[in-house]
């Protein structure tokens, strides 16, 4: 399993989820009337651009890929040192070294419980990566969600939307720089 490219999706897939998620109303279809958008100040935001050149995003996908490089590299050790002993027990069979019959399937029942051993802690830094990658997605969420109503509170617009749910958007609606750099500004490393 690439480890890196799992939890970069998991994490890109979450904030962006995020952004796009609509809540459902289980009320009865109501008539449809015809809203009037004149008036309406309106903006949007460009999330991919916004994700790709925010510092803390870029940090905990950063902090994220040097994880998975760390586990991919003791999963390699432990499995580079399983598939030796794994040789040596079969150099041992073919050689008849082992005295007796129980003694070589105590060997290999060692062997398969190593085997196993392996696989759950392959399984166990996949689920750690995926759990990091989901609250790392959410801690980015929140933190782009609350900067946008502090700046909506000064900005006074009445909808600010997501540039992938347009077809079409005017340029000078897009506030994705202006959010950027107030994220970025905002953003002290290490805390």
């Amino acid at each position: 399993m690439n480890f890196k490219s799992a939890s970069s999706l998991v994490l890109s897939a979450a904030v962006i989820l995020g952004f796009s998620q609509c809540k459902q109303q289980a009320a009865a279809p109501q008539e449809q009337t015809p809203v009037a958008v004149s008036g309406l100040k309106i903006a949007y935001i460009d999330v991919d651009s916004l994700l790709a050149n925010y510092t803390f995003y870029q940090d905990l996908s950063e902090e994220m890929i040097r994880k998975e490089e760390n586990y991919r590299l003791v999963l390699a050790e432990d499995a580079n040192k399983f598939q030796k002993d794994v040789t040596e027990f079969n150099k041992k069979i073919e050689m008849g070294v082992y005295s007796s019959r129980e003694r070589a399937e105590a060997e290999q029942n060692r062997l398969a419980q190593r085997q196993q051993a392996l696989q759950e802690k392959s399984d166990k830094y996949s689920k750690e990566l995926a759990d990091e990658g989901n609250a790392n997605a959410q801690k980015v969420s929140e933190t782009i969600d609350n900067f946008i109503k502090e700046y909506n509170k000064s900005h006074g617009y009445d909808l600010i939307i997501s540039k992938s749910s347009l077809m079409f958007a005017n340029e000078s609606l897009n506030i994705t720089t202006e959010i950027l750099d107030g994220l970025n500004a905002a953003y002290k490393p290490g805390k």
